[in-house]
Parts: structure tokens; sequence; C-alpha cells
């Protein structure tokens, strides 16, 4: 026992460090305590290694114990939000390459302009007004709509 407290700090950063790469590696940034008390295990670690506290379990029980409140406290909001922020990507599609020509007008509010397309009827919607005869292009997709747009030559 005596031979782990010559090495408490030491011992503190590398339980720190692996405590950290679970919660990100394995978990998946998905928990927060681990990460709050791999940064509290590290911050007594090093605390220790400077001298700025005394080297046995009593002080590092506590000093871990306080870190990890008080990481928890000034990190919990900005990590939940950064956590629950959305991803918006665009992916491109196999109608991207689409084109055909329209046989109805399309506007943003159209709902009755469908496409027929690989057995579906797709509704057809456009930021844009678009009118009978023009050839127009996929943009983007969502459940049973079609995004066009005007098709540039």
């Amino acid at each position: 026992m005596l031979y782990l407290i010559d090495y408490l700090p030491q011992l503190l950063i590398v339980a720190g460090v692996v405590t950290l790469v679970i919660e990100v590696a394995i978990l998946g940034f998905s928990t927060f305590i681990f990460s709050f008390v791999g940064l509290a295990l590290l911050a007594t670690g090093l605390a220790m290694s400077l001298g700025w506290l005394d080297i046995n379990v009593k002080s590092a029980l506590w000093s871990v114990l306080v870190l990890t409140l008080g990481f928890a406290v000034v990190l919990w909001k900005p990590l939940k939000q950064w956590q629950n922020k959305p991803v918006s990507q665009q992916t491109a599609s196999d109608f991207a390459q689409l084109s055909f020509v329209l046989e109805q007008p399309v506007d943003k509010d159209s709902e009755q302009v469908f496409y027929a397309y690989s057995g579906v009827q797709w509704k057809l919607k456009s930021e844009q007004s678009l009118s009978k005869g023009q050839r127009v292009k996929v943009v983007k997709t969502q459940v049973g709509v079609m995004w066009i747009e005007a098709q540039s030559d």
C-alpha cells in the first residue's frame, strides 16, 4: 500500500486519462460524469505533483470530490448545449441528378402537384414559382417530397 501512496500523483493522472479515454472513445461523450471525474483526477494529480496538495489519500479523495462537483457545476450547461446542437448537413442523394419537365406549375405552397418516379408519387415543392413546361432538377428530398428548382442549361 505504501508503494501506491508513493506514486499517488502519477496514479491519479493515469486514472484521469484512462477515465477520459473511456468517456470519449467508448461512451462517445454521452455521459458527462466520467468527464468530470477524469478532469478532477487529472487536476488533483497535477496539484499533488506541483506540491499544491499534500500527497495522501484523504487529500486526494476530498480534492477529487470537490473538483468533480466544481467541474459539473461549471461545465454541465455548456456541454449539454454543445451535445444537443443539431447537425445539419446536406447529403447528396441519387435524386440530385434527376431532371424533368414540369407538367403543372409549382411553388412553395403547392400541395397537389406530383411526379411519379421509381414507383412513388412524389409531391413537388419549390422555393420559387416554376411554370408548366419548365425543365427542373431535384435539389433535395424529404419523406415523399421532392424540392426542385429551375435547371440552368
